[in-house]
């Protein structure tokens, strides 16, 4: 069997797929904005990051980050749904808005931090 050389990168857009999803998840193909490292997910498979929906309901929700697609196509990160998947297995592709989102993603983990209370104080 050969595996890909390509492996999700941190701030890369990706396409996976959420399904199964229970309650207020989100279900199907969505694309995510990667958490974790390339060197993390190449290693265990592995990819954390955070769900993205074009729906507008998320535009008041204060713990939805609105980024700016290339055609000022609106969309949601949703900081508050961490997700990690099994990325070769889901089928992980990347998104055409690519890589190198690291100021929304700093943005997105501030969201994150707001709700979780990760970082130390």
């Amino acid at each position: 069997m050969t595996l890909s050389l390509w492996a999700p990168e941190r701030a890369d857009i990706i396409w996976i797929n959420h399904t199964p999803s229970v309650g207020r998840e989100i279900p199907d193909r969505h694309p995510m904005l990667v958490m974790s490292t390339q060197a993390f997910n190449r290693k265990t498979g592995i990819v954390i990051g955070l769900p993205m929906t074009h729906a507008a309901t998320n535009a008041n929700n204060p713990f939805a980050v609105p980024i700016v697609g290339p055609n000022e196509e609106i969309a949601y990160i949703l900081a508050f749904q961490p997700k990690s998947f099994d990325w070769r297995q889901r089928d992980a592709k990347l998104h055409p808005w690519g890589g190198g989102h690291d100021k929304i993603l700093q943005r997105a983990l501030q969201t994150l931090d707001t709700i979780c209370g990760i970082c130390a104080r």
